[in-house]
């Protein structure tokens, strides 16, 4: 059993740097430049409006949180949004941090803003996306995902067809995997460690109870996991953010010293950890990157098969839901993590070396045991729960929406069955190849999106122009709302013409 894990780590090693070569980490971010030019910097330029038409409609529009009837498969805008949350605030936002300052040191945490603010629009435009281009299954589900707009938008370019079907059954291949890696195993993994290590519950028992409360809610489709989702994840996410604030409230004369290493870090203005100047900033570099995609997903074409589900008819409306949604899991929660950290002593702000022995999630429990005491580590033990737990939850979604691409919507019992029986399994593995195993499909995953989101960017940009246009400048223009509509319109032109 150890060497067939060897083998299988040595292959995933191998594939991983491939993957995450500087190639893929140009594509990620270059992807997200170019649709922040195409859309005129729009989560800057339309700030207030974006804001104030998503947690600011929270409070305001009844419709964003208003529950679909019993009989409409659609859940809300609200529901679309904790349920894509809970899918992206997970591990990543506090393992995922801890790993990134420890191998890429303070500079890594300046690359993760980079890449959150870039994925802004990267996940926006993925929305747009899924929602023009989003269809109804037999259930009368919305079904909506890169494998969509790469089939029906990128396919129907001039000689595109096969490719676009190709990519397709590439992205929901790749989608599947990825679910039990990033939304399965690595999750319940960190949930399993910190439960033994907090409370002394063996691994094989915590991945029992967990398999069975996750079961409970994932065969139960998305409208129960929406139900969950939107009471779990802003009680998650509040009580977190206050214990982290409390860590940094307390450090509060370290946060000048945080900032400067941050940026020192970043730019090489000092070598990460004492090493050479170039090595640390390319480490700071490709950590900060790997861990932002990993927190927020932005390129991966994950969260759009929920947001597809939303009962809005907007594209633009729930693209703007995904630049709240990299907003709030990395400039917010991963910047709260990464300070809390920094300034708890445990890091050499001068060098960026850790100088506590505990790694990951554990170097996180310690940053907040300097303010709390022991009751730190069961703090960050019950938050890993919480924050896996949920994203176990959003991405039994992904993965079923990627299988079903694939094999039907009646084949979806048989994945969610054997979703949750690796439940256990992720239990019980090891720490290390469950994390290189997500971040070796999660790079594949984000290749076959990216290059549907490239080729349909003029798509996005007309859809969002179109958008501003009405909305915001108030001429009188047709919406563009679904490439279905635009398609029919399209096709009775033409035999208009033949007539």
């Amino acid at each position: 059993m150890n060497g067939v894990l060897s083998i299988v780590e040595n292959v995933n090693n191998a594939v991983n740097s491939f993957v995450w070569g500087l190639p893929m980490l140009i594509l990620l971010v270059g992807t997200g430049i170019l649709m922040t030019v195409l859309t005129k910097c729009f989560q800057i330029t339309h700030f207030k409006h974006w804001v104030k038409n998503t947690i600011g409609g929270i409070f305001k529009d009844s419709h964003v949180t208003a529950h679909t009837s019993h009989d409409d498969m659609q859940i809300s805008q609200f529901q679309s949004l904790c349920t894509a949350l809970a899918a992206t605030i997970g591990t990543g936002n506090i393992a995922g941090v801890a790993a990134a300052i420890a191998a890429g040191g303070p500079g890594a945490i300046f690359w993760m803003w980079i890449v959150a603010f870039f994925g802004m629009m990267t996940n926006f435009s993925e929305n747009v996306l899924g929602i023009y281009f989003r269809r109804r299954n037999e259930r009368d589900e919305w079904c909506g995902g890169a494998m969509y707009y790469l089939k029906d938008g990128l396919g129907e370019k001039k000689g595109c067809a096969k490719i676009g079907a190709a990519l397709a059954v590439m992205f929901s291949v790749f989608c599947v995997l990825a679910s039990f890696g990033i939304g399965n195993m690595s999750q319940i993994n960190s949930i399993a460690v910190n439960m033994n290590s907090a409370f002394h519950i063996p691994f094989f028992v915590t991945g029992l109870i967990l398999m069975v409360l996750a079961g409970l809610v994932i065969v139960g489709g998305l409208k129960r996991i929406a139900a969950v989702t939107e009471k779990l994840v802003p009680f998650m996410a509040v009580i977190y953010l206050v214990g982290a604030l409390i860590v940094l409230f307390v450090n509060i004369d370290q946060i000048g010293a945080v900032f400067a290493s941050i940026i020192k870090g970043a730019f090489g203005f000092r070598a990460v950890g004492g090493g050479i100047v170039g090595s640390g900033v390319a480490m700071a570099v490709q950590w900060g990157m790997k861990r932002g995609v990993f927190s927020n997903e932005a390129g991966l074409g994950s969260s759009v098969m929920v947001h597809s589900s939303s009962n809005v008819r907007e594209p633009v409306v729930q693209g703007m839901w995904g630049i709240f949604e990299v907003f709030a899991d990395t400039i917010v929660v991963c910047t709260l993590t990464a300070f809390a950290v920094l300034s708890s002593g445990l890091v050499d702000l001068e060098t960026g070396k850790v100088l506590s022995e505990n790694v990951s999630t554990a170097l996180v429990a310690e940053a907040f045991s300097t303010v709390f005491g022991k009751a730190g580590s069961a703090f960050i033990a019950v938050a890993i729960l919480f924050f896996a737990f949920s994203t176990v939850l959003g991405w039994s979604q992904y993965g079923s929406k990627g299988f079903e691409y694939l094999f039907g919507t009646k084949a979806i019992k048989g994945y969610q069955i054997v979703f949750v029986i690796f439940i256990v399994i992720g239990a019980t593995m090891d720490l290390t190849l469950a994390w290189d195993l997500s971040d070796t499909f999660n790079g594949m995953m984000a290749i076959p999106n990216l290059i549907g989101v490239i080729t349909l960017s003029g798509t996005v940009m007309k859809i969002t122009k179109n958008y501003v246009d009405r909305k915001l400048l108030g001429k009188d223009v047709k919406p563009m709302l679904s490439a279905l509509d635009d398609i029919q319109e399209l096709h009775e032109k033409e035999l208009q013409k033949i007539s």
